[in-house]
């Protein structure tokens, strides 16, 4: 499902990757952890085709059989909206919008009809749990709710691999639970391949692999 090869990135001065290489699988859960600043998101960021590795000989990158550093930018933003879901520590919803638009809006920009859009948002938020609150917008949810409208929103495309950062950080340790189980009964019901960046040791450990970062570098896996 990914495989990426070599990858480095610096910011000014500041190297932050150092030659990362790593393959994970399809429907694959894989957790990769670390202190902060070993270069979790920002590996995270270029695998999820949010940012850029820099150019480095042998540098490569490949999703669901497509060379990412081949694609344009205009074909670049279609496979990430076709092919990448993003899950963030907060939930990133538009707060105008109701918990039903802001899983569609994916499906929109796929220039899915609003019909099937709907259909589809409103088949993932009854699996979700949320059918009684489709027409309720951010601020009238709770963060555990919320956080299962963005997870709505990130499957609404049927995507190959999805990215989480820190994705149970903002919720208590019950709603955490929660979505923890919440992946694996996606992984296990759709086949999704999940990469979850996480400071949270127990959903860490539940991973089918763990991915421990070290001063830029992946330097340990378990399982």
């Amino acid at each position: 499902m990914i495989q990426a090869s070599n990858i480095h990135k610096t910011f000014g001065s500041l190297e932050v990757l150092k030659g990362v290489d790593l393959h994970i699988k399809k429907s694959e859960v894989v957790s990769v952890v670390g202190a902060s600043g070993a270069g979790k998101t920002t590996l995270l960021q270029i695998l999820g085709t949010l940012d850029t590795a820099d150019k480095q000989p042998l540098c490569d990158l490949k999703i669901n059989g497509t060379r990412i550093n081949h694609l344009k930018d205009k074909e670049l933003a279609k496979f990430r909206n076709e092919h990448i879901g993003f899950i963030f520590q907060f939930h990133q919803l538009l707060p105008e919008f109701t918990a039903l638009e802001n899983v569609c809006i994916p499906a929109y920009i796929k220039k899915i009809s609003k019909p099937d859009a709907e259909r589809k948002a409103k088949e993932l938020l009854e699996y979700l749990g949320l059918s009684h609150r489709v027409d309720h917008k951010p601020g009238e949810l709770s963060g555990g709710e919320q956080q299962r409208v963005a997870v709505a929103r990130a499957l609404i495309n049927n995507p190959s691999v999805v990215f989480a950062d820190e994705p149970s950080g903002n919720l208590d340790s019950e709603g955490a639970d929660n979505l923890h189980k919440l992946f694996f009964d996606l992984r296990d019901r759709f086949g999704q391949t999940f990469v979850i960046v996480t400071h949270n040791e127990e959903l860490a450990n539940m991973a089918d692999r763990k991915l421990v970062m070290v001063d830029g570098k992946i330097v340990d896996e378990d399982k």
